[in-house]
């Protein structure tokens, strides 16, 4: 058995206090998230964990990447088919989350998620470089397949197939817009009294925020 209990850090790079957050957590977002980009070693900041509910009622997470926020929510893309994409479609209440550790950082999102327009799913596709696109029609996301080979082959032929030619976005890849119920911001502190500032949506569309104990 491998004992992990002397696995420790202390956290003392920063502070996270109610006088100095705005109203909303989309705003305390994008100060983090470019605050981690210019001042860390991070390759992948739009790296997040998403969490559904599988249809064999399990939750399994997931890293994908975050494409796009703004006001509306966080934005990513997927296969509509695969076992994430089948497991948000019937439990649309899923949890997104970003863990910075050179900032001492995460963020917890709660949120419904809905497919995005046509029209966004389209614009992002058509962005892709061609390999990008010609694999989102190969796979068959999470489907069982017989070997690597057979992957590679219907890439092959599908490079065929489309040489020359525009490469349309298939019906089952698009978007997901997450729309935020609840984000929760940690920033580690000494002596593990973290700080946790949540944001709850209330009724009126104002967000009520709160302390929470470490």
């Amino acid at each position: 058995m491998e004992d992990l209990s002397d696995y420790r850090k202390s956290y003392e790079k920063s502070q996270l206090l109610e006088t100095t957050i705005p109203e909303d957590p989309i705003n305390l977002f994008h100060k983090w998230f470019y605050e981690t980009e210019e001042f860390s070693n991070i390759e992948e900041v739009n790296a997040m964990t998403v969490a559904t509910i599988g249809l064999d009622g399990f939750p399994k997470s997931r890293v994908v990447l975050l494409k796009k926020f703004n006001e509306e929510g966080f934005i990513f893309y997927t296969n509509y088919n695969s076992e994430k994409g089948k497991a948000i479609i019937t439990n649309p209440y899923i949890c997104l989350s970003f863990f910075w550790h050179s900032m001492e950082r995460q963020v917890i999102i709660k949120g419904i998620a809905e497919k995005t327009s046509d029209v966004i799913s389209d614009n992002y596709f058509n962005s892709r470089p061609d390999g990008s696109k010609l694999g989102a029609i190969v796979s068959s996301q999470s489907e069982i397949i017989p070997s690597r080979e057979y992957l590679d082959n219907k890439l092959i032929d599908l490079e065929k197939e489309y040489e020359g030619k525009t490469i349309p976005r298939p019906k089952f890849w698009g978007g997901f817009l997450v729309r935020p119920i609840e984000v929760e911001f940690w920033q580690g502190r000494p002596n593990r009294l973290h700080d946790r500032i949540r944001y709850q949506l209330q009724e009126d569309f104002n967000w009520k925020i709160d302390r929470l104990s470490p």
